[in-house]
């Protein structure tokens, strides 16, 4: 079973699974779906033949708030009770509620861009360290700000490739 349930979720937009379990099929056992974070989430499934069928629509999934989560999906046949699988999950916000102007970036590109306006301003600058009335600045050494520079951006390069669906640094496509 494992990988067959999102790693993420994306309020506003209906979420659609159907998880296949030759262990615990359906209409034998039922599935229920717990998410615990920012708020309770409960997803029950429908029989699918022996699948199992998780639905919530655009308008229930809307009222969900963003944020991680853990989950946990039991197995249920009368009164037994089983954990099949456990993880976290993220639910992305809706994009329909993101205001207009707010920075979307990710941690690592926020910090990338600062760090490059630092190195940009720091650029007219040569002294790494000065006192005026027994009040001192040091600033981060430049060799300091290249690592990061480079650790960030190596940072975002990920991000993205995991966006685009990548694979060790290359776009992988498959056809079935």
């Amino acid at each position: 079973m494992k990988g067959q349930f999102p790693a993420s979720l994306r309020a506003g937009v209906t979420f659609d699974c159907t998880l296949k379990l030759n262990r615990y099929q359906a209409p034998d056992w039922a599935l229920s779906v717990l998410l615990r974070g920012p708020a309770a989430i409960d997803i029950s499934s429908q029989a699918d033949g022996q699948d199992h069928h998780l639905v919530a629509d655009a308008a229930t999934t809307a009222e969900w708030i963003a944020g991680d989560y853990v989950y946990a999906i039991h197995a249920i046949n009368g009164g037994t009770v089983l954990e099949i699988e456990g993880g976290q999950i993220a639910i992305l916000p809706s994009l329909a509620a993101i205001a207009p102007g707010t920075d979307v970036r990710t941690h690592a590109q926020i910090a990338l861009a600062n760090i490059e306006a630092v190195l940009a301003k720091r650029s007219t600058q040569d002294q790494e360290r000065y006192t005026i009335n027994n009040r001192e600045l040091w600033r981060t050494p430049l060799g300091d700000l290249l690592k990061l520079r480079d650790y960030y951006r190596a940072e975002v390069r990920r991000e993205k490739q995991a966006q685009r669906g990548a694979l060790f640094g290359r776009q992988v496509k498959a056809v079935f």
